[in-house]
């Protein structure tokens, strides 16, 4: 099969990681992929960059910008489909909001047999603005009409796409996001990296992965960890990412007094996070906008239980009270009695660490998302040829 993957832009993150990761597994099993993208500019930093070399052709255009621009999302529609109807793929496989319209509009101008895309969060939901959701809304209603396919990272995600008629049930599948497990699986802390950062010795270390950024989840973390050093006075708090927030959040830290047990990082590389997360004793993430978060499966296959609000496909793998626990959004004093509830109780993070490090190894591993692909698109394009 000859595939292209098409994304906006492959910075570091967890949509591009899954990305990354399908065509290489595409190519491992011999097959022909292309991956498509824009130009992956930004404070992230661009994942193939880190990542070496993919193994399969990267082909970027300027066309491709992840803010809407009429003229160039016009020009990258006619460009698209003029490249693959000369490529001749079986099968486009597109990526995040942005590419997928593009990307779904262009695959059948081009007549491409195989037409997908995956969900990896909604552009849309309760905490965006009316005219922005009805305007994504109507956009993936139309590209939805115009593939055969839609894969999802978390039953959730299906489920608001069809609540807002989005779709048709036949169309979709869940296919959890796969990761590299094995570094987050054979993690152990590092006494050095704990030093660098400055982290006192045994003291509880309560970690958070995401970008600074507006509703990635700190306006309530920083408020929580207030409260939880209330009833545990040692705790220390790890931030894992930068954002445009920093220098506000290090204020709002400043002003809470936990300037001594708060710790920025910065920007942590994939090919390191798992070595950060090991110096923790769970994670907390309070992101109200997620497909599934990453985050929460990597922190479960190194046995550290997650303290989340119950939104999107976060309840997929943070199951209450067997891996962690859900807490209502905006409730800083249920979040805060959960975190301190895991700090108080070793036998209840080990219990809840262990059955998480089971969920993941047995649902996250990234071959089989890939090999699920495979089979499916080889299914599907079988089943066309059988009819045609």
């Amino acid at each position: 099969m000859k595939v292209c993957h098409f994304i906006t832009r492959m910075i570091v993150g967890g949509a591009q990681e899954n990305t990354f990761l399908s065509a290489r597994g595409l190519v491992e099993a011999g097959h022909e992929c292309v991956l498509l993208s824009g130009p992956s500019e930004g404070r992230e930093g661009s994942l193939l960059a880190r990542m070496g070399n993919p193994g399969f052709a990267v082909v970027e255009s300027p066309l491709f910008v992840r803010e809407i621009s009429p003229w160039k999302d016009l020009n990258a529609i006619y460009w698209l489909a003029d490249y693959l109807k000369k490529e001749k793929f079986d099968v486009v496989h597109t990526h995040s909001s942005k590419a997928g319209i593009i990307g779904r509009i262009a695959g059948r101008m081009a007549d491409v047999p195989m037409v997908v895309h995956t969900i990896h969060g909604l552009a849309f939901g309760p905490y965006d603005g009316f005219l922005k959701n009805q305007l994504y809304i109507r956009a993936e209603r139309y590209a939805a009409k115009r593939c055969d396919r839609i894969y999802a990272v978390a039953q959730a995600m299906i489920d608001q796409c069809l609540a807002v008629n989005i779709g048709r049930p036949e169309q979709f599948k869940v296919v959890y996001s796969g990761m590299e497990l094995d570094r987050f699986l054979n993690a152990k802390p590092d006494p050095a990296l704990r030093a660098e950062l400055g982290i006192p010795e045994n003291r509880p270390v309560v970690g958070a992965v995401a970008r600074l950024f507006p509703r990635k989840g700190y306006e309530d973390f920083f408020p929580v960890a207030a409260r939880v050093v209330q009833a545990c006075p040692d705790t220390c708090f790890l931030i894992m990412g930068d954002g445009p927030m920093r220098s506000e959040y290090e204020k709002k830290v400043a002003e809470l007094g936990l300037k001594d047990q708060v710790f920025f990082a910065g920007l942590v590389s994939p090919d390191r996070i798992a070595e950060y997360i090991a110096l923790t004793d769970l994670v907390a993430h309070f992101s109200l906008k997620e497909g599934l978060p990453r985050v929460a499966v990597q922190a479960l296959a190194e046995g550290k239980p997650v303290v989340a609000y119950p939104l999107d496909g976060t309840p997929e793998v943070v199951l209450d009270g067997k891996s962690g626990f859900l807490t209502p959004p905006g409730d800083h004093e249920a979040a805060a009695a959960a975190v301190v509830s895991l700090l108080k109780q070793q036998e209840k993070r080990q219990a809840f660490g262990e059955f998480g490090r089971n969920l993941v190894r047995d649902k996250f591993p990234w071959r089989k998302m890939s090999d699920f692909l495979i089979e499916d698109y080889r299914n599907f394009l079988a089943e066309k040829k059988r009819k045609a």
